[in-house]
């Protein structure tokens, strides 16, 4: 089956590194990315045939593709106008979706969602998309090496500055290189389709501190993979918790890389994604 997948990040984030994982792994594969980001360049840097989006080359691409896949929400209405092969759309964000003319429109052209966890795919559903549209594909993480943690060394990735705790908490600018020298992560949204980092970091064997909102609590699990905090209150409870008692804070790390190694692998996410492109050639 060949394939033709669109995302217009500019930044490497957590759905730029999950189209990577998938194309990466797929046979008859092309990758469409803006021109200058790092998803274009890292996808070249691994020998993955990744070429310049624009609409023409879309929909160049799109006439010679069995299915393309668009991995962001301007991908999805790129695709949309493109036209071709059947669509599929990765629905990664838990905001509602828009109820305009031109937003029932670009949401009638696709084939299947994948909805990467069951709140956003309730949002789909919300919003008119028939049910036998959606479907829930988790995201997929590498395991690592577990961690070495530093003790006290509290990694955070926020939305926004997270509040003063008094404890000393370090934003993360490199998730990875940080995880493995973290004692915990805190992972703060105000609202999150489903939350990779959280993933990252339970892959690693660190336990997570995260807001209770959206799709995390179907990722981290309130007192077995982690904490789920509402309030600035709950989040420095939470972490005095963890610190004060590192044998829990340890075995929370554990069983977190668990989960990850039972139900959120790559490969589990390209098994996934896989099943619903067959559905997608069947109709």
């Amino acid at each position: 089956m060949r394939t033709v997948h669109v995302d217009t990040g500019r930044e490497m984030r957590g759905g730029q590194w999950q189209a990577l994982y998938l194309v990466e792994h797929l046979e008859h594969a092309t990758l469409l990315a803006p021109a200058g980001t790092p998803l274009l360049a890292e996808a070249c840097a691994r020998g993955i045939d990744a070429q310049v989006l624009s609409l023409r080359s879309l929909a160049r691409w799109a006439r010679k593709a069995d299915l393309v896949h668009a991995h962001d929400a301007r991908a999805h209405t790129l695709a949309a106008f493109a036209g071709g092969a059947p669509l599929v759309v990765s629905r990664r964000v838990g905001f509602p979706v828009r109820e305009s003319t031109a937003s029932r429109w670009k949401y009638s052209r696709a084939t299947r969602y994948l909805a990467v966890s069951r709140f956003v795919a309730a949002r789909l559903a919300d919003a008119g998309v028939p049910a036998q549209k959606i479907r829930v594909v988790y995201d997929g993480v590498p395991v690592p090496s577990p961690a070495k943690p530093e003790p006290g060394r509290i990694v955070a990735l926020a939305s926004k500055a997270p509040p003063d705790t008094g404890i000393p908490i370090h934003l993360t600018r490199n998730l990875w290189q940080d995880l493995s020298t973290a004692s915990i992560f805190v992972y703060l949204s105000e609202m999150e389709g489903m939350g990779s980092a959280a993933l990252a970091a339970m892959s690693a064997g660190v336990p997570v501190i995260a807001s209770r909102v959206g799709g995390l609590p179907e990722v981290v699990e309130h007192e077995c993979t982690g904490l789920l905090v509402d309030t600035p209150d709950e989040l420095r409870a939470a972490l005095r918790r963890l610190l004060d008692d590192p044998a829990a804070a340890a075995e929370m790390g554990r069983r977190g890389r668990e989960r990850v190694e039972q139900k959120f692998l790559v490969q589990t996410m390209i098994d996934g994604t896989l099943r619903v492109y067959g559905e997608v050639r069947g109709c």
